[in-house]
């Protein structure tokens, strides 16, 4: 599950900074900012003891990376939390399974030869989605690939709604366009697959294809990235979710230019 960023104004952008969680405490200011994000705001069905405790949590956060977005103005520690994604490599004594193969079959990314890196559970609070706050979230992750060599990353990604038919458009366009090549191309699991070739390709408006894709996924494909084949319903979230796979040799120069390699900092 993703939590989309929209393109608002710059205010406050000088205050913000990006790094890794140092403390538990900066953790679960994490978990807590992804309950008000998922749940409070979109709705998101929480088990019994996530409702207890204001907070999302799973296995999977206790042998991840957690990347923050800061507010210093708030605080310089967990109090100043305003963004998270979390961040599992494959080349780590704690990795067991990634999160993603709960929804696909991603053989053929295990089988892939290079340092592979899963991205999930983004949120930002809603008085900072921001253009900035969004590039701060990009600036540590490509920190965290060039400091870890990553190769391959990839992760789900959402779209808001329950209906493929309603999503149609994107979709298709999806699957048209951006389809992974079949080397490292994962597969909705059986009994999850929901159809994302809705409509004939030359019925497309590219224009309002891009128009109606969550801006994260948008981001995505800017780095040159592709998309498995099938979606998946995921009702606890009341969202369509896809998973994008990127190449980080596929990554365009002037990106790496803009997020260059000062941005290991504290990565």
């Amino acid at each position: 599950m993703i939590a989309e960023v929209s393109d608002v104004g710059e205010a406050g952008a000088a205050s913000l900074e990006v790094r890794l969680a140092s403390s538990s405490d900066e953790v679960e200011a994490a978990q807590r900012l992804r309950y008000r994000v998922f749940y409070d705001e979109m709705g998101a069905l929480p088990t019994p003891e996530m409702a207890a405790q204001g907070r999302d949590f799973d296995e999977f956060d206790l042998v991840c990376d957690h990347l923050l977005v800061i507010d210093r103005k708030r605080g310089a520690g967990a109090e100043g939390v305003v963004g998270t994604y979390r961040l599992q490599r494959r080349d780590t004594p704690k990795f067991q399974r990634f999160y993603t193969a709960s929804e696909y079959d991603i053989s053929k990314i295990a089988a892939f030869p290079g340092h592979v890196l899963e991205l999930g559970r983004s949120c930002v609070d809603p008085a900072y989605r921001t253009r900035m706050t969004m590039q701060c979230l990009w600036r540590g992750i490509a920190g965290y690939v060039f400091s870890h060599n990553i190769d391959l990353m990839f992760g789900c990604a959402s779209l808001h709604g329950t209906d493929p038919q309603a999503l149609a458009v994107p979709l298709s366009f999806l699957y048209h366009n951006h389809l992974a090549p079949e080397s490292i191309r994962p597969r909705a699991l059986p009994g999850l697959f929901a159809e994302m070739n809705l409509l004939p390709a030359d019925s497309l408006s590219a224009r309002r294809a891009v128009v109606e894709l969550p801006p994260l996924i948008k981001g995505y494909l800017r780095l040159g990235g592709f998309v498995g084949d099938g979606a998946v319903i995921d009702r606890q979230f009341n969202t369509t979710d896809v998973c994008v796979i990127v190449k980080t040799d596929l990554i365009t120069d002037k990106y790496f230019r803009h997020y260059d390699r000062t941005a290991t900092r504290n990565l």
